[in-house]
């Protein structure tokens, strides 16, 4: 059976959620945990989308291929359904900075890479002193200089659409950077934080954090609404857009198609990711 499991965690201990040797992961922590939970020697997840160092998570979704009588025999003598008392099971084994919201089976065609049309993403800032709170500052970025949101809001409309995004991404040979960003606004939130909403197909390397960077750079007045787009155009790596800090930076959730479009989605999605690396 596949599992769809949907986790949240606090990225600031983490180095990034991708298992490397010698550090500290949220890959290699939850497949550890989950392997314990379902007494197994190993097992390896995919992932809706890598996060990087100090990028958090609320809406992490992943996919392990199980067989049915592990999961049941793992259940032990709970009386909670077998999905509900691996959750607890694996979240008893995991640190508190990482957390399964939910286990279940997933539907026929699942695939939580290739299946997902989008990602969201959210950066938050803090852009007065009043708003400053030591309780939330691993989550929001604090910023000297307050921020015009409506001059943010029309630099970010041209960047909207089907785009070549090169010059926010760190490129990779072979690889491409076009990407339909399908949102990018920004708006305060109740308590007055500037709250950037990021929803993509799929995004590259660096690719939010250096658009709210060139963003931010509007928002305090040091470039005109225009200039990201014309940074866009440029299709290279500009010396001026700076990549904001990553602990601002939270995935919010990924989208998936309805049930019966799962396996075109990631048919789909899975050709045009080997026509890239081909």
């Amino acid at each position: 059976m596949r599992l769809r499991i949907d986790c949240a965690y606090d990225g600031t201990d983490f180095s990034g959620w991708a298992a490397q040797p010698g550090r500290r992961t949220v890959q290699a922590t939850l497949e550890a945990a989950l392997a314990t939970a379902l007494r197994l020697p190993e097992l390896r997840v995919t992932v809706a989308g890598r996060t990087d160092a100090g990028v958090h998570a609320r809406g992490q979704v992943t996919h392990v291929d199980v067989d049915r009588e592990v999961v049941e025999a793992s259940a032990g003598r709970s009386t909670d359904p077998p999905l509900e008392a691996l959750a607890r099971r694996v979240d008893g084994i995991l640190p508190p900075d990482l957390r399964v919201r939910r286990v279940r089976e997933a539907p026929v065609g699942f695939d939580a890479r290739f299946s997902a049309t989008w990602r969201r993403y959210a950066y938050r800032i803090a852009d007065d002193r009043e708003l400053a709170d030591p309780l939330v500052r691993g989550h929001v970025l604090e910023w000297g200089r307050r921020l015009d949101v409506a001059a943010m809001n029309e630099a970010s409309a041209p960047l909207v659409g089907l785009r070549d995004f090169a010059a926010f991404c760190k490129q990779r040979e072979g690889a491409t950077t076009v990407r339909t960003l399908l949102e990018l606004g920004w708006s305060r939130d109740a308590s007055g934080l500037v709250v950037g909403a990021v929803r993509a197909d799929a995004f590259c390397h660096n690719m939010v954090r250096a658009l709210v960077g060139s963003l931010v750079a509007v928002g305090e007045g040091r470039q005109p609404a225009t200039w990201p787009a014309e940074v866009m155009a440029g299709r290279r790596r500009d010396a001026g857009v700076r990549v904001l800090h990553a602990h601002g930076l939270t995935l919010e959730e990924v989208g998936y198609p309805d049930d019966d479009e799962l396996s075109a989605q990631a048919e789909r999605a899975r050709a045009r990711r080997e026509a890239i690396d081909a």
